[in-house]
């Protein structure tokens, strides 16, 4: 098997097939997240492994991780692996608790008849967690 057919796609085939712009790949590359194959004149080649981290980087990226957070979930030799990982289920669960909070209040919203959503007591009550900073 040549090359070539291990590694069969450029840097543009694979940004056009993420909707990525080149340098985004250059740059995951540059920070250690991708090591694609280089062919005889010095071209990126990307191969199946590569697909699959840029579409796990993608993944992590839409969920809220950094990009220092995937390279240790990538990273199978880091030692610090579970605690950045714990560290970032125990923020989804904050932001999903914050979106569960900010959907109760917008369903609220929907069906209340105040002409002024901020004056309803229900409604404020949706907020009272923030309101108490003050």
């Amino acid at each position: 098997m040549k090359s070539s057919d291990q590694h069969p796609w450029s840097v543009g085939d694979v940004a056009a097939r993420f909707d990525l712009p080149t340098n985004v790949l250059r740059h995951w590359e540059s920070v250690g997240l991708l090591r694609p194959a280089r062919d005889a004149a010095g071209r990126r080649r990307y191969g199946e492994d590569d697909i699959v981290r840029i579409a796990v980087i993608q993944r992590s990226k839409a969920a809220g991780m950094s990009l220092e957070q995937i390279g240790v979930l990538l990273d199978d030799g880091s030692a610090g692996r579970h605690q950045v990982l714990q560290a970032h289920l125990d923020e989804l669960d904050r932001r999903m608790d914050e979106m569960r909070r900010s959907r109760a209040m917008t369903e609220h919203a929907m069906r209340c008849r105040s002409h002024d959503i901020a004056t309803c007591p229900r409604f404020r009550a949706g907020v009272a967690d923030v309101l108490a900073r003050f």
